[in-house]
């Protein structure tokens, strides 16, 4: 009987494919690429025009071998690996090791995998492409250079089994600089005036101290310090305040277009948690099939690995009748929602959106587990949203005029239709410190209306550093510098991680002092390496490989001879180690001979002996954290969870207290909370610090907008009681 072998990177996606197969096919898996470059050896002949040298993979032998026989029982081989560069080297690879003619009809690509997309697929196999090959070889061989090259610099100088990339050197550097941005910063004071006014029916709202009205234009003005809000507020304090223009309108928010790789990694962060490997892997879950009940095993949404914003017409109207069914007519613009690409993105592939509009996220619930279901519901909320109309709102600014030429000011904001935003709403990492007017409900006024100043409430502030890096930031920053691509945000962020130059606390990310050391020594000695507009025009040249504008061969010609001069002359100009030992003043309490030194490792900072190796003494360090145990008086020390890298605090249980069990997320401080006696710690948002209460039934360890709707809720109940006793 006649076979068609179809091969395809992994099992899931094997099985889902086969489903909409006849019993004229079978489905193979390589499970990934099957040929590299060997770890050894550097594998690229730099003086035969970088010609590479591929190994079968270790552990992939048995795989070619049974893709081997598979192959000679078939009478057609078609390579169905993913559509993109490194999915196009995968098939590559596989053609040279079947014995394929590359040239030949043997590759075929969807970028949905559904019944009409597969056979769409396998009624128009074409040839592997070759410039998408060389894209992604010559990005492979660039990488090897500069690894295998400056990683043997850095053992020399910085610390033994380092290792260095091209691109996760750039994002470090961000990281550092952002850092040093954060250190360099000079906090400048300010005070905001706020005026808590009534109407004459007893209607309150707050306006804030905007500007000065001079000669009928306001100007605004800058309170600067505490004698100019107390000279403002006597000033005011007995004035007559009224309402000095209104200014209505009605404002509309478009939808957002649907995902795409960064957009959705961005979003999986903010709004779940995940980090961007943990939102790959479930969207690749996604993507490749999952068993649903009734239907197989079946794939959920398009490919996953894009940065276009286009969507085909049919899913677009599958969308349209989706929202017309379920939300109705109101919830339908009149024609449908079509996003432009930036002129960087590649148009190859859709974005990320749902491929069975029958299959909602609550329907297919209990088929998924949580993490498929929540990221499965964010894509769909977000694609069905795009394609919705646009929510309207009542705006209205109101100036208030107080001694004659002083202006306060408010905006009030209500939602007349919901639109778009009835389905998703962006989880934008919102601040404690945000404006609490901007959204105040006012009540109905009119210009000239007299206003009575209840109270005045001056309050200091600060300006505050620009925040750290969290993962959906630098993934953001990335894309907008125009660095790496769809599929390497999240092995960039992964691979510093795991090298130990970055490191997280709670949701930000920091540079170690490995990271930091080389990043100062790249920055010296190969400040291409580590710049933005180098890397960026990288990109684009490699993009240019794919479109067969140039050969891999022209660029890797360009790089290679000018950064190997700069390996040589940076071996030659670093003299000893740029990461010394911390010397702690004790006595080695093994050998008695040496002294203890603070070392730094591929795992972070420990304490050995320096009379190494013929002592081989260590011990981890502890660090001591500002303050005493609440509860026994000990020192504290500040520890790292190993799953998240997450800061938390443990008593020291020294001498007299051996069994006390304090352990907090939080720095306790050695202040007690005014109403409840309990001690206070330090919490940490984005890296600002807020004091709170550390009992949870407190209302001091709610955050200020927590506490104004607890007083609120309290007012409302006092106010029924109220009414119930009156009657």
């Amino acid at each position: 009987m006649t076979k068609t072998l179809v091969i395809v990177e992994s099992p899931a996606k094997a099985k889902t494919i086969a489903r909409y197969l006849g019993k004229d096919f079978e489905v193979a898996a390589s499970v990934g690429h099957v040929r590299d470059l060997p770890k050894s050896t550097l594998g690229v002949d730099v003086k035969n025009a970088f010609k590479p040298r591929y190994i079968t993979m270790p552990g992939k032998e048995s795989v070619v071998r049974d893709l081997r026989k598979k192959k000679e029982k078939a009478d057609d081989i078609l390579l169905a690996t993913d559509p993109d560069r490194e999915g196009e080297a995968i098939a590559w690879h596989l053609a040279t090791a079947l014995k394929i003619d590359p040239a030949s009809p043997c590759r075929i690509t969807f970028h949905e995998i559904n019944k009409k997309s597969i056979e769409e697929a396998v009624s128009n196999p074409r040839p592997i492409d070759m410039d998408l090959v060389n894209a992604q070889q010559t990005r492979r061989i660039l990488d090897r250079l500069v690894g295998y090259e400056l990683s043997p610099l850095l053992w020399k100088k910085v610390l033994k089994g380092l290792s260095a990339g091209r691109v996760q050197s750039l994002a470090t550097k961000m990281i550092v600089e952002r850092e040093r941005e954060i250190q360099a910063f000079i906090p400048e004071e300010y005070w905001h005036l706020t005026a808590e006014l009534e109407t004459l029916s007893f209607e309150s709202f707050r306006a804030r101290f905007h500007g000065l009205l001079k000669k009928g234009k306001i100007s605004v003005q800058k309170i600067n310090n505490e004698a100019e809000a107390k000279a403002l507020s006597e000033a005011v304090k007995t004035a007559k305040f009224r309402v000095h223009s209104l200014k209505k309108r009605q404002s509309k928010r478009s939808s957002f277009p649907p995902f795409t790789t960064s957009s959705l990694q961005q979003e999986a962060s903010r709004a779940l948690g995940f980090t961007a490997s943990r939102t790959m892997r479930v969207a690749q879950q996604l993507y490749e099939g999952v068993n649903i009940e009734g239907y197989g095993q079946l794939s959920l949404v398009t490919y996953i690995r894009t940065d276009s914003l286009r969507v085909n017409g049919e899913a677009i109207q599958a969308g349209r009748d989706f929202i017309l069914k379920e939300y109705g007519k109101e919830y339908l613009p009149e024609k449908p929602r079509y996003f432009k690409n930036k002129k960087s993105a590649q148009d190859a592939h859709e974005a990320i959106r749902p491929i069975h509009f029958d299959l909602t996220p609550d329907r297919i619930a209990r088929d998924l587990s949580s993490e498929q279901s929540r990221l499965y519901r964010l894509i769909w909320n977000k694609f069905i949203s795009s394609q919705m109309s646009t929510a309207i709102f009542d705006t209205v600014t109101c100036d208030v005029l107080a001694e004659e030429d002083k202006i306060f000011r408010v905006k009030g904001e209500t939602m007349k239709f919901a639109g778009w935003m009835r389905v998703y709403q962006s989880k934008a990492e919102d601040t404690e410190d945000g404006d609490e007017l901007a959204k105040e409900k006012l009540p109905e006024l009119l210009e000239g209306q007299e206003l009575t100043l209840k109270k005045l409430l001056p309050e200091q502030k600060f300006t505050q550093p620009p925040g750290r890096y969290t993962e959906a930031g630098l993934i953001k920053a990335l894309e907008e510098e125009g660095v790496g691509r769809p599929s390497t945000y999240a092995p960039i962020i992964s691979t510093i991680q795991n090298r130990k130059y970055v490191e997280r606390e709670q949701r930000s990310l920091l540079p170690t002092d490995l990271g930091t050391a080389v990043t100062d020594l790249l920055e010296e000695h190969f400040e291409n390496i580590v710049d933005i507009g180098f890397t960026a025009k990288m990109e684009e040249k490699l993009d240019d490989v794919e479109s067969g504008k140039v050969s891999g061969i022209e660029i890797l010609e360009e790089f290679y001879p000018p950064f190997h001069e700069q390996i040589k002359e940076a071996d030659d100009k670093i003299t000893g180690k740029i990461l010394k030992d911390q010397e702690t003043g004790r006595d080695c309490p093994l050998c008695e001979k040496g002294k203890l030194v603070i070392k730094h490792g591929r795992y972070g900072q420990f304490v050995a002996c320096n009379n190494y190796p013929d002592c081989q003494y260590t011990e981890s360090i502890e660090v001591i954290a500002e303050g005493k145990c609440p509860l026994c008086g000990s020192a504290i020390h500040e520890k790292k969870s190993r799953k998240r890298g997450t800061i938390f605090y443990v008593c020291a249980k020294e001498a007299d207290n051996p069994n006390c069990e304090f352990i907090s997320w939080d720095r306790p401080l050695e202040e007690i909370c005014e109403l409840c006696a309990s001690y206070m710690v330090e919490k940490k948002y984005r890296g600002r610090k807020y004091k709170r209460c550390s009992n949870k039934e407190c209302i001091n360890s709610l955050s200020k907008s927590q506490r104004k709707k607890v007083e609120k809720k309290t007012k409302e109940v006092q106010a029924e009681s109220s009414e119930d006793e009156k009657s």
